[in-house]
Order: structure tokens, then sequence, then C-alpha cells
């Protein structure tokens, strides 16, 4: 594991083989980035010994108190559509090393940065503005949104094709807020999966077990590219996925979500549009990729 502060001095970066957390926090941060690296100190290891169960679509209840995180999240999306615990593993990542920083420490605001998603702490009086990018390949900021204390959002997602992980659909990103990381993670997965056109000859998809034998997917075909679409096409395939992203508003799961495909956005939920990532003195977030906010 490598743990050292970043050069601006007020950011911890932590990694431990794939995982790659940028750790901010305000009030006493001396207290939560030393409980936030004892913490991640052990769930890699701690995730590895559960991996096959982890690996397999939601079933008995895992031991590990992050493993337990990907578990809840992930409960009653199966008939929705193929997921395992592991759609929501770097949500959850995120999550389990905040709670350890806010149980040691008094924060005002904190955020754990786990290749985009990201897991808020925001005490009585305090926001964050973030931002929001449509390709995490080639980040630009679109619009932002304004997370205050008062809402029900402490997790940001992002996930598509383009993204770090695997995605069944087209969608070159879908960000979600939600009440928790490990929500946002799931939900976000989702989404992106059901913003597809089944069958397209512009789609290139190969099975996800050629790209990483050592996947959850297994031979499930996963989208490598996605080649030139009209409007119809473009909006059928937004269609899609808005109208699982509203199911998902309506049952409670999140609180809004941005799609994006093919320049064209969507959203569902009231928040999005809700900032100004210009403000002086803030962090803003950018959602989506690996960078740091």
């Amino acid at each position: 594991m490598a743990a050292r502060m970043l050069a601006d001095g007020r950011r911890l970066h932590l990694q431990d083989g794939p995982i790659d957390l940028i750790i901010g926090a305000e009030g006493d941060s001396a207290s939560a980035f030393a409980a936030a690296t004892s913490r991640f100190a052990s769930v890699l290891d701690e995730l590895a010994a559960e991996l096959p169960l982890l690996r397999q679509p939601v079933g008995p209840e895992p031991r590990g108190s992050v493993a337990r995180r990907m578990w809840r999240a992930t409960l009653g999306l199966n008939a929705a559509g193929f997921i395992t615990p592991m759609a929501a593993v770097a949500g959850s990542v995120a999550e389990e090393v905040m709670d350890a920083m806010t149980s040691a420490a008094g924060l005002s605001r904190a955020f754990v940065n786990n290749g985009g998603d990201i897991a808020l702490h925001l005490a009585p009086g305090t926001a964050y503005d973030i931002g929001l990018v449509d390709r995490p390949d080639r980040p630009s900021l679109f619009s932002t949104a304004r997370i205050a204390a008062g809402d029900r959002v402490r997790g940001i997602a992002t996930s598509g094709w383009r993204g770090r992980s695997f995605s069944l659909g087209i969608a070159d990103a879908v960000t979600v807020l939600a009440e928790r990381a490990s929500l946002a993670d799931a939900a976000a997965t989702l989404i992106a999966n059901a913003v597809d056109l089944p069958g397209h000859p512009a789609v290139t998809r190969v099975p996800a077990d050629d790209i990483q034998p050592d996947n959850d997917l297994g031979a499930r075909l996963v989208t490598r590219g996605v080649g030139p679409l009209n409007r119809n096409e473009i909006a059928a395939a937004l269609d899609a996925g808005v109208a699982f992203a509203e199911r998902l508003v309506g049952e409670g799961r999140i609180t809004a979500a941005a799609l994006h495909l093919a320049g064209e956005t969507r959203t569902v939920g009231a928040m999005l549009g809700r900032g100004d990532a210009g403000r002086e003195g803030e962090k803003v977030p950018r959602l989506g990729g690996g960078d740091p906010p």
C-alpha cells in the first residue's frame, strides 16, 4: 500500500493494487487521514478473501464490512438485469473509508474519490459544487450540481463503456447521485447497461472474459466501440436508459442521474444543473474519471 500527501498539502492519495483514492477533509484532517490510511490498509485483502462470492449474482451475505456494503447496494436490483456485488465495489470502498474518517475526527466537509466514484460528508450548513463530464476519456465540464448538507445525497458514481469498467450498454457516461456511494455505483452500472441498441451493427462487443478472464461478467458481451448513430437511434437508446433511471428514482434508490450518449444528454431528477462550478474556494469533484477533485 502507498500513502502520500499531494503537492497541495490538502489531499491524501492512497493506493493499493487497483484501488486508488484521493481524499480531502476539512476540520481535524490529520486524524481523518490517519483513520483513512489505517482502514484502507486491509481493504484489498478483505475483498480478495471473498472474491469468488462477490463475482456471483447477489446471493448469501458476505462477511467483510466492505463486501456487505456491496451486497446491500445490489440487493433487489438483480431483477432489473444481471448484476453482482462487484457493481458497487468502488463506491463501497469510498463509503467505508469515509465512515472511518468521520468516526475518528470532527469534519465540516470531506470527500473520498475512488476513480470518480465519490463518498461525501457534509456538516450542517455546508455544501459541495460538483462538476459533471460527459466523456470520462476526454473530460470537459458540461454542467454542475450543488449538493448541500440538507440534501439526501452523499454518493456520486459514473459508469459507461468509455470508463474503466466493463459495460453491457453504449452510454458514454451515466452519472448518478444517491444517498450513499455504494447505491450510486450499482445504479450507474445498471442505467449505463440500459442505454443500449441490442444487435446494432455500429456497436462492437466482445466477451468480457476475452479481455479479462477473472471478471464477474464471464462470457457476456461488453461494449468496446460505438460507431456513428443517427438521431433516432441515439434517442431510442437514451429513452431506454431514462425509463430505467426514472424507475430507480421512483423507488427511492437514487436521487438524480445524467445520461450521455454521442453528445446528447438526458437528466432525471431535479438536482442536476443546480450549482456554480466557478465559485471561488469551492472544491469541484470531477465525475466520470480518476482525476482528483
